[in-house]
């Protein structure tokens, strides 16, 4: 496959672009413009309803061809990364992907504030929940057209159960690391290469 000219990021629950890997992808995606390729970067704040982040998420990617788009997602975002790339057939790669956000997030119903700033703050409803239900694929169809990287350390998300999802894709499974990734930096290159970018 040929590297893509559109990537989009999505982050996680009560994430937002301001994570360390969206900045860290935005750097890169900075120096591989100076190299020369021609890739077009998006990494929007989603709105709390997953509804509303997958009617976002369709229109930032409508006009972008699926064979030449890909998408990477972390934790919620990798679920939502999931439902884009079973629609549209494009490639994704997942970071600590969600698989049953519907059930994992029935216990985080309320006001909840923003992980990178705690002042902005919005409210997760049953009828969230309900829309991630939803949308929930039943099955992986392509699966070399995913990329996972699972952290045996997540503390947050069952790394077993993010495998069996996602078990015929390549990727990486990490014997240690954490739920946010901290040393993404040394998965980076993979991901590049699985993206045709290095």
């Amino acid at each position: 496959m040929a590297a893509p000219h559109q990537l989009l990021y999505l982050h996680g629950f009560r994430s937002s672009p301001a994570s360390t890997k969206a900045r860290r992808m935005a750097a890169e995606i900075a120096r591989l413009r100076l190299q020369g390729h021609a890739l077009e970067w998006c990494c929007p704040q989603l709105p709390a309803s997953p509804a509303e982040a997958r009617e976002l998420i369709d229109a930032l990617a409508a006009h972008w061809p699926s064979e030449t788009m890909a998408v990477i997602g972390s934790s919620l975002g990798g679920f939502y990364a999931t439902v884009l790339a079973e629609r549209r057939g494009c490639r994704a790669v997942l970071l600590n992907p969600a698989v049953d956000p519907a059930r994992d997030l029935a216990g985080q119903l309320g006001e909840q504030a923003a992980w990178h700033d705690p002042a902005q703050r919005f409210v997760f409803t049953a009828a969230h929940v309900g829309e991630l239900r939803a949308m929930t694929p039943t099955a992986i169809t392509a699966p070399e057209r995913y990329f996972a990287v699972i952290a045996k350390g997540d503390e947050v998300l069952d790394w077993r159960e993010m495998r069996a999802r996602y078990a015929l894709a390549p990727g990486l499974l990490l014997e240690g690391s954490d739920h946010a990734l901290s040393d993404f930096e040394q998965q980076l290159p993979q991901v590049l290469r699985f993206l045709d970018l290095a």
